[in-house]
């Protein structure tokens, strides 16, 4: 019973263009990489800085283990606390400006564990309605009432604020960069509603750290925000090339997320190793800015090679360019007909995004030729005018 329902369902997910299948890598992340033997452009990573096979990491990494050993043992309430995660979360306060900060394995948990030590019954969270699914499911998982605000839009936040006076707490919920379309969040503006109505603000920054701002240091200090009063949320898994995320903000805030937090306190603490390469690309990120000017340049080509052939690819200026396909089915065809030219871009359909905006989700990383980059706008134009 239970295997024909499983094979139904995977049957119907088939059918409607949304099943999903890996497609492994043979070597290092990188500009190109190898899918099944064939030397293809990958514009679908999140190693935006190409640090993720850096060789100062990689030593970093080699030079940790021999210290440190490979597992840290325990989760970090137990006996996983090790100096490389007290030097790292050390390091990530200074990086983020911040007073502290708390490391958590992934960023799903990062927010799981964030939102639902902050909100519960009695209170209300205001989320922007284009925010990542490990938000909506914390957001769930808190059991706080919910209202989503129409993407963007600060005057639909300041009627809901105005609206839920009534509630215990009132927690603003946003992307710093959105993942899947790109576009950066009014924080300036968010910011001061959060004031105004004595609110809390968690700023989910997975794809802005490394890649925004003077120093790198994310979307904050990007659009230049007071970052005293906002709990951030970053990664280490995308710009930054390691593994990990982390809570960054006031100390009394990551004491009370280190007490709370059940994502972090029942979890074993990360890897000594990717603490130490994660402090080392830390520091290339705020020493080498010409990685982000070169990215910042890519990008921009990108998108406006595209947008000049009639392309839709939304409202952002980021580093993430989304181009609208449309159905899923479409969106799989101009996927798999780019794999076989030679340019790896992940079609991305729902649920991730909504109905109808099946899309190409391209981001080009700070080390990728121009020669690749021109050749792949070339097919990505043509392959999806001819697409069915």
């Amino acid at each position: 019973m239970l295997t024909n329902y499983i094979k139904d369902e995977l049957n119907h997910l088939e059918y409607k263009g949304l099943l999903r299948i890996f497609k492994g890598m043979e070597g290092p992340q990188g500009p190109r990489i190898t899918i099944g033997g064939r030397d293809v452009v990958n514009l679908t990573s999140n190693n935006f800085l190409g640090l993720a096979n850096h060789p100062r990491l990689k030593e970093a990494l080699t030079e940790s283990a021999d210290l440190w050993g490979v597992g840290s043992g325990g989760s970090r309430l137990v006996c996983g606390t090790m100096k490389p995660h007290l030097d790292l979360e050390e390091r990530i306060a200074s990086f983020k400006g911040t007073e502290s900060s708390l490391l958590f394995s992934t960023g799903y948990h990062a927010n799981i564990g964030i939102i639902t030590s902050m909100a519960g019954r009695g209170d209300i969270i205001l989320s922007d309605r284009s925010n990542h699914a490990s938000i909506v499911d914390a957001c769930l998982l808190s059991r706080a009432k919910i209202r989503r605000y129409p993407h963007l839009n600060t005057e639909a936040l300041e009627t809901m604020l105005r609206d839920s006076a009534g509630y215990r707490r009132r927690i603003i919920v946003t992307e710093g960069v959105f993942s899947m379309d790109g576009d950066v969040a009014p924080l300036m503006e968010i910011s001061r509603l959060a004031k105004r109505y004595d609110s809390i603000l968690i700023v989910d920054d997975a794809h802005g750290t490394g890649v925004l701002g003077r120093r790198g240091s994310g979307t904050v200090e990007h659009l230049e925000v007071d970052a005293a009063d906002i709990i951030q949320m970053g990664t280490l898994g995308k710009a930054v090339g390691t593994f990990g995320a982390f809570a960054a903000g006031k100390r009394e805030v990551m004491d009370y997320l280190a007490n709370k937090a059940r994502t972090f306190i029942y979890t074993t603490a990360l890897p000594p190793s990717i603490c130490s390469s994660s402090i080392a690309a830390l520091d290339i990120i705020e020493k080498e800015p010409e990685m982000r000017e070169e990215l910042n340049k890519r990008s921009t080509y990108i998108r406006k090679a595209l947008e000049d052939s009639g392309f839709h690819t939304l409202s952002g200026t980021s580093h993430i360019i989304p181009v609208i396909i449309g159905e899923p089915k479409k969106t799989i065809e101009v996927g798999n007909r780019l794999l076989k030219e030679g340019v790896y871009i992940q079609p991305i359909r729902p649920p991730t995004v909504p109905e109808g905006t099946g899309r190409l989700r391209i981001t080009p990383m700070a080390t990728h030729k121009w020669s690749d980059l021109e050749y792949a706008v070339e097919r990505i134009i043509e392959t999806s005018r001819s697409a069915t």
